[in-house]
């Protein structure tokens, strides 16, 4: 399991390299000039060129980047060129946001989508087919009409929820549940359909194994056999397929954080590339890979759990 711990922070190395490398070229040729943006529209191409050249933006696109990782290794993630703020707590102070918004809908969608998958498995046809239903449902309804018909219904209508804000976890548990209710289930509905499917095609696998015959002459109850046997044994597609659930939530929360007007870092990223803000782009970018390979990491470490061969190869 160690070696297998090792094997993956190596593989992150060369992702992070690459992540990083093609987020600065990309938003380096795109159309945009940060220096103007600060400036404003009165500014004149002298004072442009001034500010690029004060900024170190005229620099060649690998000179820059050199720049940027070297200070990146020592833990510097640079300055905002626009703001002036630290990128390091910039990106901090909205993650709490976005953690909140990613690790909540991927419980909801996960414990939604294992039950329902269940009752669907060992339900008979009527309740497979309203699975089936429930997942195109989910796959067809975008997650920011959801949240708009959420705010409309929930908020404006019966006044349940807020229909915006965050507030933070350390300030009120309470109300930061409920500033979460309506983004999570907006961002939850479609992951729990996908979760569902999975859940219920595993089962139905596993249940239709010689063991679970034999344990079945062997005296064990129905609930030992679902509970203890089948579901750990079903559980490394499901396992799988909310580690991708978790890592695609990342992209969901730009949409859900407009909807709601939360703080997190989606919303960060559209107004860096807006701005032609590269630097605050490339943090947010090396924040979200980061992201990807501690996903990752725990699902290879749920596997190894799972399956005891796992934890040797």
């Amino acid at each position: 399991m160690t070696r297998l711990v090792v094997r993956r922070l190596l593989l992150a190395v060369p992702l992070l390299l690459i992540v990083s490398t093609l987020t600065f070229v990309l938003t380096a040729v795109a159309p945009g000039d940060p220096a103007a943006t600060i400036l404003g529209s009165s500014a004149t191409p002298e004072s442009i060129a001034e500010l690029n050249a004060k900024l170190g933006l005229d620099d060649p696109i690998l000179v820059q980047y050199g720049r940027w990782l070297g200070d990146a290794v020592t833990g510097d993630l640079g300055t905002s060129v626009v703001t002036s703020q630290s990128v390091g707590q910039a990106i901090g102070a909205r993650l709490p946001t976005t953690l909140s918004l990613v690790l909540l809908g991927t419980l909801v969608a996960a414990v939604v989508g294992i039950g329902l998958g269940m009752v669907s498995a060992l339900g008979g046809r009527a309740l497979s087919r309203v699975t089936d239903v429930l997942a195109v449902v989910g796959y067809v309804i975008p997650n920011f009409w959801l949240g708009l018909m959420l705010v409309y219904v929930l908020s404006v209508k019966l006044a349940w929820f807020p229909a915006t804000g965050y507030v933070a976890l350390s300030d009120s548990p309470g109300g930061w549940l409920r500033s979460l209710v309506l983004p999570v289930t907006a961002l939850a509905v479609m992951g729990a359909t996908a979760v569902a499917k999975q859940t219920r095609d595993a089962m139905r696998e596993v249940m239709g194994r010689e063991f679970i015959t034999a344990l079945r002459a062997d005296g064990f109850s129905e609930k030992q056999i679902v509970f203890r046997h089948a579901l750990r044994n079903a559980a490394i597609p499901i396992v799988t397929v909310t580690g991708v659930l978790f890592i695609g939530m990342f992209g969901g929360t730009v949409l859900v954080e407009s909807v709601f007007v939360l703080p997190g870092l989606g919303g960060l990223a559209v107004t860096s590339a807006q701005a032609g803000d590269l630097t605050m782009l490339q943090g947010v970018a090396v924040v979200f890979c980061l992201a990807v390979v501690a996903a990752n990491l725990v699902v290879d470490l749920a596997y190894g759990w799972l399956n005891p061969k796992v934890r040797v190869q």
